[in-house]
């Protein structure tokens, strides 16, 4: 392979040391150690664990790997106890491909000639960098040994003057190719200083650029020899116009070249000494966006620095005007075609999360914005807190929550929200009514009281996301209501795959619901959900069981969604059950649809019908795209939802390209520095993200 070659060639640059990737192990047993790794020129067995992808049901699953230079083999056991076994498996190098995986830092496969793969994964960027250069190096070698009739030279030191002087016995047997390679590596040699003291230790990342870039200039080179050594016959002068042009024009572009690998040069060497604590934050240059982005407000972002959320103003936001309705169905009857195309290249039970989809099935706003839709019934949402008991309040949040999946639903084809970007957020708020006078023990199951007059302010119920992982994809969202003192924190990662005719989306994280008035938390989790008939008229069904507990007053309920049998059944039941934990007593049983019609019974004989389609929905109020920051969803994806409204899904892709591009250039880029990412409004606390500045600590502060 092409980095093979170049990782080959590097070993001359550097006196027969190769020292310029990032190692932290030792070179005698592979294992883990604090020291760096030095290397010599001669190729090493080098040991350790990595996971690898084993199937389907699987999954990944550590197993213990060698790397068998002289054979050229890659082998792996169980465990390293097991080593002095059989191999578990084998795979030849010769031939083979070792590619890291663009989408994240620590992920690679090998790929045999023969078409096995293995698919392993690193613990991070520094070891995946080890691993793969030592298996390019043994891959190039027996690669070279397989293709050759004599085996490659054993030493590829050659000296500083045989480069220099283009005279050696070398150059003059083959003066086209070598003088390519050798005015590549003179030139390498000049900008040395690169490869010493600690910065040799980065990866480098332009040495396929260097190797192209000599190559041009032997060609350059070549050319301007054979102008120069033309005989001086009638017609066919060196100094004839057009051949004076043609090497004033190869002159140039070459200097144009050399001027721009210099510039990448120079950003090199800035971010490894950023890397290395020696500078400040790393200037790099972005790439050209085409004229239709030039506006500034769909730009892709940089990693905003930690700092405090953004101050919402409320007098800044508006009712929500986006009516936006997903019912076109003319678009999946004019792509089924790429559809189809698309599910040929997926396996069953493939993780969808990295594949992109085609753009037409897109709805037209974030996954972000998607989950404010849970709380479109904040007058439910806010009666929690009116429970007169435990129990009550119990109820109350199963009502609310059986009540909060079927707004998210824009029209009747079910489309895919944007991913969004890591650092996007999304804001908005809620005015909900005040009830007047409302009774604190007013039994569950009465009758509403009357609407709020209009000389009382509502209550404001605000709502915050964030993403704030991109591998795995993590969002997390708040809303507050400080006046009823109540608040809810939830993270969830999505994980999508697929099903054959169906696209399963397992939404895995929790939610916690606090109750400050009365000291309560309810700990939620959420369904699964599926895209069905996506071939025809793709639409959402919800599956799974769903967990709600309250340790303070050990209440608990169990939400059941069923999936509809293949023959027979009905579509989008649900059932549940509220019990108290410690006597095992059942409160109330829920059953019906959470998109229709609910029946709530209670043990004490009182019931209470709730029909979804019949609840008011609120709209949210939210900022004018101008006045919001360029991280936010709405500004963010603006010229993808515009392109989509106008039915230009070309320019829309191309928007959406740009953005994604964006993404994992900048993950890249961190991976190479070990920069962190920033989130803004949440923090990392285990296994869960949390908003940073809650009503549980601000209330406790005020008190």
């Amino acid at each position: 392979t092409m980095q093979g070659e170049t990782a080959a060639v590097r070993i001359a640059e550097n006196d027969g040391k190769l020292d310029v990737f990032p190692q932290n192990r030792t070179p005698s047993s592979g294992r883990a150690s604090a020291k760096s790794w030095q290397y010599s020129d001669h190729m090493e067995n080098i040991d350790g664990y990595l996971m690898k992808y084993t199937n389907l049901v699987t999954g990944w699953q550590y197993r213990f790997f060698v790397l068998n230079n002289e054979a050229g083999l890659l082998e792996y056991f169980v465990n390293e106890q097991s080593r002095s076994q059989k191999p578990r498996g084998m795979l030849p190098l010769a031939g083979a491909v070792i590619s890291p995986s663009d989408e994240d830092s620590h992920t690679f496969t090998v790929n045999a000639i023969s078409g096995e793969q293995y698919k392993l994964r690193a613990a991070d960027a520094k070891e995946r960098q080890h691993w793969v250069s030592r298996l390019q190096i043994c891959t190039q070698h027996h690669t070279e040994a397989m293709g050759k009739s004599n085996p490659p030279p054993s030493s590829r030191s050659y000296s500083v003057a045989s480069q220099g002087s283009g005279s050696s016995p070398m150059s003059l047997r083959r003066p086209s190719q070598n003088a390519n390679l050798l005015f590549g590596w003179s030139q390498a040699h000049k900008g040395s200083a690169l490869y010493s003291s600690k910065r040799s230790m980065m990866p480098d990342h332009l040495v396929d650029a260097r190797e192209m870039m000599s190559q041009a200039q032997g060609q350059h080179k070549d050319l301007i020899q054979s102008i120069e050594g033309l005989p001086a016959a009638p017609g066919l002068s060196p100094l004839d116009q057009d051949l004076l042009m043609l090497k004033a024009t190869s002159m140039a572009t070459m200097s144009c070249l050399s001027e721009c690998l210099h510039i990448l040069h120079l950003q090199q060497v800035a971010r490894q000494r950023n890397a290395l604590g020696a500078g400040p934050t790393i200037e790099w240059l972005e790439p050209k966006l085409p004229d239709l982005l030039k506006n500034g407000s769909a730009l892709p972002f940089s990693p905003p620095p930690r700092q405090e959320q953004e101050d919402i103003d409320p007098e800044d936001e508006v009712e929500d005007a986006f009516t936006d309705k997903e019912e076109d169905l003319g678009a999946v009857e004019e792509e089924r075609s790429v559809i189809l195309h698309l599910l040929s290249q997926l396996k069953l039970g493939m993780d969808l999360t990295r594949v992109v989809l085609p753009t037409f099935i897109l709805e037209k706003r974030s996954l972000l914005e998607m989950y404010a839709d849970f709380m479109s019934h904040p007058d439910l949402f806010v009666a929690i807190a009116d429970g007169g008991s435990p129990e009550d309040r119990m109820v109350r949040f199963v009502e609310y929550y059986l009540t909060s999946f079927h707004e998210g639903r824009k029209g009747a084809i079910a489309k895919k929200p944007y991913n969004p970007i890591i650092g996007e957020t999304f804001h908005c708020s809620w005015k909900v009514p005040r009830r007047p006078d409302a009774p604190k023990e007013a039994p569950w199951g009465s009758p509403e009281p009357p609407d709020a007059s209009p000389n009382q302010e509502p209550y404001q119920l605000r709502f915050v996301a964030e993403q704030v992982s991109h591998h795995p994809p993590v969002s997390g969202f708040y809303a507050e209501c400080p006046e009823r003192r109540m608040c809810v924190n939830t993270h969830v990662w999505t994980k999508s795959k697929f099903m054959g005719m169906s696209i399963g989306v397992s939404m895995i994280g929790e939610g916690c619901l606090h109750l400050l008035e009365h000291d309560e938390e309810y700990i939620f989790t959420l369904p699964c959900a599926y895209a069905r008939s996506i071939l025809t008229v793709p639409w959402v069904e919800l599956g799974g069981k769903v967990n709600i507990s309250c340790a303070k007053s050990g209440l608990s309920a169990v939400i059941t969604f069923q999936t509809k049998p293949f023959y027979g059944g009905k579509l989008h039941r649900v059932t549940a059950e509220v019990k108290h934990n410690p006597s095992n007593a059942v409160v109330c049983r829920v059953q019906g649809e959470w998109n229709g019609v609910l029946e709530f019974c209670h043990t004490s004989g009182e019931t209470k019908v709730v029909d979804v389609t019949k609840l008011p929905v609120t709209r949210k109020r939210v900022r004018p795209v101008e006045k919001q920051a360029p991280t936010e969803s709405r500004r963010l994806w603006q010229h993808v939802t515009e392109a989509l409204r106008q039915k230009d899904i070309e320019k829309a892709t191309e928007h959406k390209r740009l953005l994604e591009e964006r993404q994992r250039t900048e993950e890249r880029h961190r991976a190479e520095t070990e920069t962190p990412w920033r989130t803004r409004c949440f923090d990392r606390e285990g296994d869960g993200w949390f908003y940073r500045k809650p009503l549980w600590k601000t209330s406790s502060s005020k008190s």
